[in-house]
């Protein structure tokens, strides 16, 4: 039997609870799933929705008390590792700061929140590396939220490689049409410029190979597009293609790997998407992440490259303007919960 997905219910102040219960709901899910996140929010969500499932709070040890006061408390309560397969039942693992029993602030920006949101990541990343769960896949995080809290990182991908002690890893977008992976993610544009070294750039070259490779039938083809207009006009339009990309490129080459560029960032994905590459490696967010979205935020997934553990996301923030609606769409998480599925290991 093997074990289940975790998925971190996010901002308790935006749309994941929602998206949460929904896609919990939802026949098309495939994968047993344990959610990390406060009971009562996820009860006021499902009554939210319409979700037809009943809130039980599992033990948060083996051999633990069950959390008093929630539905589901009494016994034939699972434990983590073997949560998730009862019909019509959402398995909780309480985690984080006491949330308001009467309601929340829904669509505000606050520490409270925000601190909630990290504890459930924390315990997401702890079931992950003592392998209690298959993989993590998260809800949306509120930036500002974080910071509020206390919490010294941009976004999920940053405090994910903290709190694993991961010191190479890479964001990957994806659906089903396009694969981009950033070279520098959460930062000014200004400033990821001065952040492009060459080896950062074999980096996440190595990081896309490794991740493919195993669903690959032959060596994946990588694309590394362009900083400048015209991949730099053989230095016309700035030196960093010919002095930091193009040696990267080479040196993934001579590794074995299957790289070429730098393209010109206009046209690449557009190759890519119709066949010719595998993945693009991006040098900056809004590069990656603009032809990811544009083919619709309902289907993009969020990877972690180099973790030890899989780990996918929505590609979508918290929607605090949706919050509290229950018409929040839920496919992205559902899109995510399937490549959880796909990518981890499947033995107990």
């Amino acid at each position: 039997m093997t074990r289940p997905v975790a998925v971190t219910m996010g901002d308790p102040h935006g749309i994941g609870p929602e998206i949460t219960v929904k896609a919990c709901a939802d026949p098309r899910r495939r994968v047993p799933v344990v959610v990390i996140g406060d009971p009562g929010t996820l009860e006021r969500a499902c009554r939210t929705t319409g979700a037809r499932l009943r809130v039980r709070a599992l033990p948060a040890a083996p051999g633990a008390a069950t959390v008093p006061g929630t539905a589901g408390g009494t016994g034939g309560t699972p434990r983590v590792e073997d949560a998730g397969r009862t019909p019509g039942v959402l398995d909780v693992l309480a985690e984080g700061p006491a949330l308001p029993a009467s309601g929340l602030a829904l669509g505000t920006v606050a520490a409270e929140a925000g601190a909630a949101s990290y504890a459930y990541v924390r315990k997401g990343v702890e079931l992950a590396l003592e392998g209690r769960v298959r993989a993590l896949t998260t809800a949306p995080v509120n930036k500002e939220a974080l910071h509020l809290a206390g919490v010294p990182h941009p976004g999920h991908t940053e405090i994910l490689a903290e709190l694993s002690g991961t010191r190479s890893y890479a964001m990957m977008m994806a659906n089903d049409q396009l694969r981009t992976v950033l070279v520098t993610v959460h930062q000014s544009l200004r400033s990821a410029i001065d952040a492009l070294t060459a080896e950062r750039e074999l980096d996440v070259i190595r990081l896309t190979h490794r991740a493919l490779r195993p669903s690959s039938p032959s060596r994946p083809r990588i694309a590394v597009a362009a900083l400048n207009p015209h991949a730099g006009e053989n230095g016309l339009f700035g030196r960093e293609d010919l002095d930091v990309i193009a040696p990267a490129v080479r040196a993934a080459r001579a590794e074995g790997i299957d790289a070429s560029g730098p393209w010109p960032a206009d046209t690449v994905f557009m190759r890519a998407r119709a066949g010719e590459f595998d993945a693009v490696v991006a040098q900056y967010h809004d590069q990656g992440l603009i032809p990811v979205k544009y083919l619709g935020l309902e289907h993009g997934v969020n990877i972690t490259l180099g973790l030890p553990f899989v780990r996918t996301s929505v590609d979508h923030g918290t929607a605090f303007d949706l919050a509290g609606t229950g018409t929040a769409d839920h496919t992205s998480l559902l899109t995510a919960l399937r490549h959880a599925d796909e990518l981890a290991p499947r033995h107990p």
